[in-house]
């Protein structure tokens, strides 16, 4: 069973064996929130169902929130049981963009208490870019019954935790370099990062081929910014807590396990520590 990636060739294997899979396609534009869908209905890999980042994957936008809030686990756990997900059940997550959506997924599947959850590596263009089968119909999912009430809240790290972090822990930010010193912000409507954090891109955990760089490289990158900051004192954030789970997967493939995010990230921190 696969717990951070799965590579387009087992996937491929496995989607012909007909092995016991869930799924997700998590494509979906920040930009156009209706791109993702769109993509599913043209194609996707055989068995997939479409998970929508602002539908399934989020909470209701308040006024207290960051732009995509943390599900409540037990509406999250509803909506894996209606996908067929149980514990014993390979969960497969995919989009087109490096995994900084299906990162998402894998974390927050974590968070409910399912371990065989993997990125495709490389994601849909991986997939088409080896000829692997496709399809446009979509198949009804039998709900399990199967209960995943297993929550791990250690995977969370919440803002007061974020504002009184201790010297030797440490906040990363997962946004561009641009975004993080301030320079543009398309999104927030303030630029700028939390105070103290350090900055890595998520777009640095990849090869130029859209893969994960090899663990040992990944690991020797992240002990390089870390310096001699255990995992366990490292909280990820982003913007709006997606893309920040990008960077906990990837710590995780390297092998520095322990890491946290902050699901509310720079949008919600802003509404209560706005710049002076």
């Amino acid at each position: 069973m696969n717990q951070t990636l799965i590579s387009v060739d087992d996937l491929k294997t496995k989607v012909e064996r007909g092995s016991a899979l869930v799924i997700w396609d998590c494509r979906f534009n920040l930009m156009d929130v209706n791109q993702g869908r769109k993509a599913y209905q043209a194609s996707h890999i055989p068995g997939a169902l479409y998970v929508d980042l602002n539908k399934d994957l989020a909470a209701e936008v308040t006024d207290e929130t960051g732009r995509h809030p943390l599900p409540a686990l037990d509406k999250f756990a509803e909506v894996c049981e209606a996908t067929s997900i149980r514990p014993d059940v390979q969960v497969v997550v995919y989009d087109d963009c490096g995994g900084a959506m299906a990162a998402r997924a894998w974390w927050l599947l974590k968070a409910i208490g399912v371990r065989d959850v993997a990125v495709l590596d490389g994601g849909y263009p991986a997939w088409l870019a080896a000829s692997a089968p496709v399809v446009t119909e979509f198949i009804m999912p039998q709900p399990s019954a199967v209960r995943l009430n297993s929550y791990d809240h250690s995977m969370i790290a919440g803002r007061e935790e974020v504002a009184r972090f201790a010297a030797d822990s440490c906040l990363v930010d997962a946004r561009t370099a641009e975004r993080y010193n301030g320079e543009q912000e398309p999104i927030d409507p303030v630029a700028g990062h939390i105070p103290g954090a350090l900055n890595r891109p998520l777009q640095a955990n990849l090869s130029s081929d859209g893969r994960f760089k090899p663990a040992d490289v990944l690991k020797a990158e992240w002990q390089a910014l870390l310096k001699d900051i255990p995992a366990e004192q490292v909280i990820h954030y982003c913007g709006s807590g997606v893309t920040a789970c990008h960077n906990q997967l990837a710590m995780e493939i390297a092998g520095l396990s322990g890491s946290r995010v902050y699901p509310g990230s720079w949008s919600e921190w802003l509404k209560y520590h706005p710049p002076a």
